[in-house]
């Protein structure tokens, strides 16, 4: 009987021990000494399962599950280790909100791992913290760094225009009037669509030049320079036009070209002005007259009256041979006393009877005590059939004007005795 009642227990104790409740034997066979033994055998079981549930909340994290009775000796660790992590709980808790002073010293080499981890996260703050301020004083570097830049841009005599490339809006103009501060004149932006005829082929622009200068004139004879160049702006594809006014710039350099190309002294063409035009007649090929003429007596008016006198003396002439020609004749004085004259759509005749006609009128002047006038050649470019170069013209017509000055040295003589003793140098 001794052994019957051992194996119930036994077989009790088994299924407590691998929780096979299902399998436990029934303790109403157990005699009477032996029922005491299974009384404690049943509150060591419900122990166990207390046990059991509360070691699986901790191995989940679960710290609010079911707590074992008070009396349950088996559970004294578990509770300390329920009590720790609370703690730790807290304590990384602390650590999230920026306490880094939090320490661990009761988890072992856990401890150690979790301190490690906290003067980490303090140092890396710390770095972090000095990243953000330099970051920040760099963005307020660059803010204001912007500010003057768009300032900058405002103040600027240029024109600069920012142009979406799917809208073809205006997004920034450097002129625009933002509010009631006005940045720059309103007529730059206000009335840029008066101000610009050239507006459409800015906003509609399409090219895929990286970079593109052009020119344009708006509707009151200003000239403007054109640089344009695609970009990014605020993360889309746009272009930006920037206009500087090149008006004045334009003037001063026709002023200096017209200079460049004129006689001081008469107003008319110069000699380089002469010989790029005839370099572009012979190369494209037209037809034109060429007349080459001599003032004669220069020399001597300067040498016996004064370069005063002389300068008088040019500027007769030319204001006399000027009245039998056009004004888009060419007149070009290519030496001290030579000139030339470009005809267009003019025969030799007829330009050989103008000059004679010039050179009559000039030899009739009385009113000084020296004689004048000037001796003349004509030649005729052919155009197409032309094949002389401009030296081998100029030695022809120069050979044509020495005939004349023959015959115009006869009739200095049968002038007046004794105001020329010796014309025609």
């Amino acid at each position: 009987m001794e052994d019957k009642n051992c194996q119930i227990l036994f077989e009790y104790l088994k299924s407590i021990v691998y929780d096979t409740p299902d399998e436990k034997p029934g303790l109403e066979g157990l005699e009477s000494p032996y029922k005491r033994l299974g009384q404690g055998m049943e509150v060591l079981e419900r122990w166990l399962e207390e046990m059991r549930t509360y070691s699986t909340d901790l191995s989940k994290g679960n710290l609010s599950g079911t707590l074992p009775s008070e009396e349950n000796p088996l559970c004294m660790n578990l509770k300390n280790l329920h009590a720790s992590l609370n703690h730790l709980t807290w304590q990384a808790k602390q650590v999230a909100a920026g306490d880094y002073s939090q320490q661990v010293s009761y988890l072992g080499e856990f401890s150690e791992a979790f301190n490690t981890m906290i003067a980490q996260l303090k140092e890396r703050e710390a770095q972090l913290k000095a990243e953000k301020e330099a970051v920040e004083k760099q963005a307020d570097i660059l803010h204001s760094y912007n500010e003057l830049l768009l300032e900058l841009t405002r103040k600027q005599r240029e024109w600069i225009i920012i142009v979406d490339v799917e809208s073809k809006d205006i997004v920034y103009c450097n002129k625009r009037v933002v509010g009631y501060e006005e940045i720059a004149d309103k007529e730059f932006c206000i009335n840029c669509r008066n101000r610009l005829p050239f507006l459409e082929k800015i906003l509609y622009w399409e090219d895929r030049e990286q970079i593109h200068a052009w020119e344009a004139c708006d509707g009151n004879r200003r000239y403007y320079r054109v640089t344009t160049f695609p970009l990014e702006w605020k993360k889309r594809k746009a272009y930006a036009h920037i206009l500087m006014d090149v008006t004045d710039e334009k003037l001063e350099a026709r002023y200096l070209k017209d200079k460049a190309y004129h006689d001081g002294l008469t107003g008319i063409y110069n000699r380089m002005y002469f010989e790029e035009i005839m370099h572009k007649i012979l190369q494209e090929k037209e037809q034109v007259v060429l007349g080459y003429l001599d003032l004669d007596c220069l020399k001597t008016v300067n040498d016996q009256y004064g370069h005063g006198e002389g300068d008088d003396y040019i500027l007769r002439f030319v204001s006399t041979v000027k009245k039998y020609f056009r004004t888009t004749d060419i007149f070009a004085r290519i030496g001290g006393d030579e000139f030339c004259l470009i005809l267009n759509n003019i025969s030799s005749k007829v330009a050989e009877e103008k000059l004679d006609s010039a050179m009559r009128e000039f030899q009739g002047f009385r009113d000084k005590k020296y004689i004048h006038g000037f001796s003349f050649g004509v030649t005729k470019i052919q155009g197409k059939d032309e094949t002389r170069d401009l030296a081998e013209i100029i030695k022809e017509v120069d050979a044509a004007m020495y005939q004349c000055k023959r015959k115009n040295k006869e009739l200095y003589k049968r002038q007046q005795e004794g105001i020329y003793e010796n014309p025609g140098d």
